[in-house]
């Protein structure tokens, strides 16, 4: 075996051989340093297609109002909010799968990027955490969906629904924003952030190869479940790569939707918003080519709340993300990255998201009905397909690119000139 000469001289030196050195570059280069929201959205884009090609969606709400359903079995509330008997197992549950898989796949990138973290937040956020988790359990409930089921993905299905929650999200923000910076006024108890515990070096250093074991794990976990001889659980093995998948794109990209709504209002800043933009300008283009080749049925992943649901679901979403820290998917994936606070949000948007279910369907507001032209109906509103309200695509894909165009001139413009920052 032949030694190189800067080989010898790192030897000599001590310093790491040229090429270990240039494997480790590579490597804090991709798992390590931070990727483009840009290429994240644009990603995250690819796997939902990818989804939507096998006949999938994605979807958060449904997998967390089932742990909330499990919960509020466990407390003996079950009969009260008229649960079923017999509930999916979490891993059975294809949104509470995913849900799980992509805590994961956070979870794997912090450790190869040595930056999971125990973070605890000040007591006062705990409170915050409650309120903003259980006001985001409700929204989604009016809205049939989350910022990922209510707002995104619909929109990637060219529902006109997306756009009601967003303009819900909209008002939600600037409302929760103003009412988070009269507390930050007017409250002192429990503002005091606990002392940070930093892991010790030695577990840090072994991250990397934890996050490569996780990794292996999935693969291993996917291979085996795709070669089983039961069908159903066959089809699972591509929810658990997409889950996966989803959470170690949105940890490497930190791509968080409410993030895209909270911080033009916040900080003027509109970088986030404009990922958000560009991942919705590829996938409703490429989606509608799914839909025209009847890949997938589209009214799949339609709520029936436009536009009353998707409205007031979205405004009551929007106040309760800025309260929690973070959406359904966002706080997902900062779950896997060690969050304290995020962990508490999502049990109480679980536990609220069924217990607003059980307690709305009881009332009659988001009982299902088909019309007669076999689209689902609530007192919230109907499930609304644009190419069908337009009567074909040409028109429905020019209304999502004059939304996408008007989205897109007000937060440039407020880059420029901070007009609708409200703090």
């Amino acid at each position: 075996m032949t030694t190189t000469t800067a080989d010898r001289s790192a030897a000599a030196t001590g310093a790491q051989p040229a090429w270990r050195a240039g494997f480790r570059a590579d490597y804090e280069a991709v798992f390590v340093e931070g990727w483009s929201p840009y290429l994240g959205s644009i990603l995250l884009v690819l796997v939902i297609l990818g989804l939507m090609s096998t006949g999938l969606f994605w979807g958060v709400f449904g997998g967390l109002k089932l742990w909330g359903d499990w919960f509020n079995q466990t407390i003996g509330l079950g009969g009260v909010l008229q649960l079923p008997e017999s509930l999916d197992g979490p891993l059975w549950h294809r949104m509470s799968l995913m849900n799980i898989t992509l805590v994961l796949g956070a979870f794997c990138a912090a450790l190869l990027s040595r930056q999971f973290q125990i973070s605890r937040p000040p007591r006062l956020e705990y409170v915050w955490a409650g309120l903003g988790g259980s006001l985001m359990g409700l929204g989604a409930t009016l809205a049939g969906g989350c910022t990922t089921g209510g707002f995104f993905t619909p929109l990637i299905h060219s529902s006109p629904a997306g756009w009601a929650m967003w303009a819900g999200l909209l008002g939600g923000a600037v409302i929760g924003l103003k009412l988070l910076s009269w507390t930050l006024e007017h409250l002192t108890w429990g503002m005091q952030a606990p002392p940070t515990r930093p892991a010790p070096a030695g577990w840090v250093t072994l991250y990397p190869w934890l996050g490569l074991g996780l990794l292996l794990g999935i693969l291993a976990w996917t291979a085996r479940w795709y070669g089983s001889a039961d069908e159903r659980i066959a089809g699972r093995a591509v929810i658990v790569v997409a889950g996966f998948a989803i959470g170690f794109i949105m940890h490497r990209s930190r791509l968080c939707f409410a993030r895209a709504f909270r911080e033009p209002f916040m900080t003027a800043e509109g970088e986030m918003t404009k990922a958000v933009m560009v991942g919705l300008a590829v996938g409703i283009p490429l989606a509608a080519l799914l839909f025209k080749a009847n890949v997938l049925d589209p009214y799949v992943a339609i709520p029936a709340t436009f536009w009353l649901g998707s409205l007031a679901g979205g405004l009551a979403f929007g106040v309760g993300m800025v309260f929690a820290g973070g959406c359904a998917s966002g706080g997902l994936w900062r779950m896997g990255e060690g969050h304290v606070k995020l962990w508490v949000a999502m049990f109480f948007f679980a536990w609220s998201g069924s217990i607003a279910s059980g307690l709305l369907k009881r009332t009659g507001l988001i009982v299902k009905e088909m019309t007669l032209e076999e689209i689902e109906e609530t007192r919230l509103g109907f499930q609304a397909y644009l190419p069908v309200m337009l009567d074909g695509w040409g028109w429905a894909l020019a209304v999502s690119a004059a939304m996408l165009a008007l989205w897109y001139a007000l937060v440039r413009y407020n880059e420029s000139t901070e007009k609708f920052t409200v703090l």
